[in-house]
């Protein structure tokens, strides 16, 4: 077998084959390189069909240096003969999401030498595209792979890499997965939901690994045995000796389990539950694919579709339809900065679209930004320039544009991505089975999976407490009720005092205050801790006063509800109680086709809502307390003669008291002087006859009075809605994009409602907006930072 070719470094230089020189080792020159080793070792690609820093003759404005990274042709003749290339590569060594145009140059000249083949890498990942001819190069369609070197002659293999499309792989993967799934239903007769947990495992020992890697490495069934045998022969026995044998897959659970420890996503005692011939088949399997790019959208839609094949029976329940997701997050319209609750998050679908929702908000804007530097670093007569100067502009568009980039890399702390990832977006499920799908559904999806947890949503735990959101997205679980005799138990109390303190320091005096919600009611009823568990047990009532509990003030939620909550009389003291804290900003009627396929019968609404400001807390406190005077003064002439009848009554008490009280006396001193007392004995029955009959004509005036303050409460209701009057958005959708079946339907009104409510919200000013006027300027330094409201950050300090 013949040696691999290595990449060779010496003193701070890099030595590049293709030009014969060793060239100072820059990031972006160990990327180019790297990859130059992977085309020939992996690829079968020789040196003498490569060139690199190929210069373009012809210039196009904004080409920039002009000059192609890595240029390969079929063959050396096709090269020596110059014809068109083969494959362009445009390397950088920014270490985040690859964005399509950071790479302008390669794309020029991609489509100036008619490439078949255009690729895109960086220290993290690579992208591949298929250049069409047909269409600018704006235009290029991302591809699986390119072609091998012995594969380059052959149209067939050549035209079926160009039809493996996004599309293409995200199917492969969801069917892949989906193969997985019934190794272990085959091989070791798990239940769909067992064989599920154990391909969750798996998924998180492969990202652990690949992580580690940097994204270099994948996973493989190769790459597994190899370790394997290495920690039979020289691992396992000085464990043997030190009282720990486990084989090498269970060795390696136990370490991803201590990786993963601060989600909570395994217990101590949590093993692997299949065979290791099945272990290996699934990575063999599934050694395509790296999941260390947390970014990559394709594997998190695959992953999803995987999700709902797998539950959609005993737990379809947690799957909210992913047309209903996607139109409560817009209507919402989450922003950067916002922080997220869904606290019955089941598979994360809400969280996990808000997430992609305000990423891609972040992402426009770092794409305006640069766009507006480039334009500024170019100037207006970029073109006239000479080579050397337009080389020199083109280095400080990189320079910016990798700093930029560091924003939307999540592992980069302080990034704004880092900041939606981290501190942004959170949720709970009590199932432990969905608190780690949830998880998984999250990382494949790009992250954000630390601030979901497995709990009770109706409890605290980490940042998931009162006052604490911007927008609640939910499907709280429908006509369950909570047990009025389950009780807050020292098990529901949070006892790491390690996390603790790192929550404190997160959070402030505020985590203090959200501990004493189970500290200080160990021993009372989970109904006790809410104003509504008097008068309701069902759940979707508790989760309802729970949201617009974690809502700060001005805050809103999006939340599907049984339409009973909206018109069941039983209810009505609910919807009183929510119109005293909280303003409807849409109630939106879906038909109940929409949850069929996961197993609803009940038909749904999607309520939205906004928690009062405090100026609207004391408009509203006012328009009661203005109300009630109005209506009481209607009824005053009736108090008052109902008040009076009532002193007449308690004045005549006190006389008959008194009268029967002498009676009495001289009913006694007439015994005791031996005389006839059948005058007084009448007397004294007269007297308590006529108590009796005072007691109940004070008892009728007194249900009087509170029947006449009842009609009074009743009569004010609809005076203080009429005082704190205004519009609620009411809206009727007959196709919500989804049949009974779960499929995608063809005339989804979803959308248009969505354009048509944000036209109606700006209209209303139903919300503040929030203020995220960030810009990036050059410090005294020359390093670029991102500046708001005055402050700067530096973004690319070395």
């Amino acid at each position: 077998m013949a040696n691999k070719y290595q990449v060779e470094e010496k003193e701070g230089k890099i030595y590049c084959p293709l030009i014969d020189k060793w060239l100072i080792a820059k990031p972006e020159e160990r990327v180019r390189q790297n990859y130059i080793a992977s085309l020939i070792n992996d690829y079968g690609y020789s040196l003498e069909q490569m060139a690199q820093e190929l210069k373009v003759s012809n210039s196009h404005r904004g080409q920039g240096k002009a000059r192609a990274d890595i240029v390969i042709w079929k063959n050396k003749a096709d090269k020596d003969a110059k014809k068109s290339a083969f494959i362009v590569i445009e390397c950088k060594a920014e270490n985040v999401k690859i964005h399509v145009e950071d790479y302008y140059q390669g794309f020029n000249y991609a489509a100036w030498a008619h490439a078949e083949f255009f690729v895109t890498t960086n220290e993290k990942e690579t992208k591949y595209f298929n250049v069409d001819p047909a269409y600018l190069p704006q235009k290029l369609e991302e591809v699986v792979a390119i072609p091998t070197a012995k594969d380059v002659d052959n149209a067939k293999k050549i035209e079926q890499i160009k039809n493996q499309t996004k599309t293409f792989t995200r199917d492969e993967f969801t069917k892949i997965l989906q193969a997985c799934h019934n190794i272990i239903r085959n091989n070791d007769k798990l239940s769909p939901e067992a064989a599920f947990d154990e391909i969750s495992k798996l998924l998180f020992m492969k990202i652990r690994y690949e992580r580690q890697q940097k994204g270099t490495k994948v996973f493989t069934r190769e790459e597994y045995i190899a370790q394997a045998d290495n920690y039979e022969k020289n691992v396992r026995p000085g464990l043997k000796a030190a009282g720990i044998d486990l084989p090498y897959m269970q060795n390696l659970f136990n370490t991803t389990k201590i990786e993963f420890k601060d989600d909570h996503l395994f217990e101590e005692s949590d093993e692997i539950k299949i065979r290791e011939n099945s272990f290996v088949q699934i990575l063999e399997k599934l050694q395509n694919f790296n999941l260390s790019d947390t970014q990559d959208d394709v594997k998190g839609i695959a992953f999803e579709h995987f999700l709902g094949t797998t539950f959609r029976g005993e737990l379809g329940q947690f799957f909210t339809p992913r047309t209903i997701v996607d139109f409560m997050t817009e209507i919402l319209d989450p922003q950067e900065g916002e922080i997220i609750c869904d606290p019955t998050c089941g598979s994360g679908g809400f969280l996990i679209k808000a997430f992609e929702y305000v990423r891609e908000k972040i992402e426009h804007d770092i794409k305006e930004k640069k766009d507006v530097l480039r334009k500024s670093l170019e100037g207006d007569n970029f073109d006239t320039k000479s080579e050397q100067e337009q080389a020199e502009i083109s280095e400080k568009i990189d320079v910016m544009q990798a700093a930029l980039n560091t924003e939307l890399d999540t592992s980069v702390e302080n990034s704004r991505m880092y900041n939606l990832s981290r501190n942004c977006i959170y949720g709970t499920d009590a199932n432990p089975r969905m608190a780690r799908t949830s998880k998984m559904n999250m990382i494949m999806h790009g992250d954000g999976h630390g601030g979901v947890h497995h709990h009770d949503g109706l409890l605290n735990v980490n940042g998931i407490f009162e006052e604490r959101f911007d927008v609640i997205l939910t499907n709280p679980p429908f006509g369950q009720n909570v047990d009025k005799n389950q009780l807050i138990s020292d098990a529901d109390r949070f006892t790491d005092e390690e996390i603790k303190k790192k929550y404190k320091k997160k959070y402030g005096v505020a985590y203090d205050e959200a501990l004493k919600q189970v500290d200080n009611n160990i021993g009372k009823t989970l109904l006790s801790l809410y104003d509504l568990g008097s008068t309701s047990t069902l759940t979707e009532v508790l989760f309802m006063e729970r949201c617009l509990r974690l809502l700060k003030k001005g805050g809103r939620m999006g939340m599907v509800l049984p339409e009973g909550v909206l018109n069941n009389k039983n209810l009505q003291a609910v919807r009183e109680y929510f119109e005293g804290k909280a303003k409807i900003i849409l109630i939106c009627s879906i038909p109940q086709d929409v949850f069929i396929a996961a197993g609803a019968t009940v038909k749904p609404s999607l309520v939205f809502m906004r928690r009062f400001t405090s100026d609207e807390e004391l408009e509203y406190n006012k328009c009661k307390v203005d109300a009630l005077a109005e209506i009481t003064s209607i009824h005053q002439a009736e108090i008052d003669a109902i008040k009076d009848a009532i002193d007449n009554t308690i004045s005549l008490t006190e006389s008959l008291k008194a009268d029967l009280k002498k009676s009495q006396a001289r009913l006694r001193q007439t015994k005791k002087n031996n005389k006839n007392t059948h005058l007084i004995d009448t007397e004294i029955a007269a007297i308590k006859k006529e108590q009796i009959e005072n007691r109940l004509n004070k008892k009728t005036n007194e249900k009087e009075l509170k029947g006449l303050y009842k009609l009074i409460e009743e009569e004010t209701k609809p005076l203080v809605k009429k005082k704190f009057d205004y519009e609620i958005p009411i809206a009727k959708i007959d196709d919500a994009g989804i049949t009974t079946t779960g499929t995608a339907s063809e005339g989804n009104q979803l959308p248009q409602l969505v354009s048509e409510y944000f036209t109606y919200r700006m209209q209303n000013d139903l919300w503040a907006l929030v203020n995220n006027n960030i810009s990036y300027v050059l410090n005294s330094n020359n390093l670029y930072c991102r500046s708001i409201l005055g402050q700067e950050v530096v973004l690319n300090e070395q």
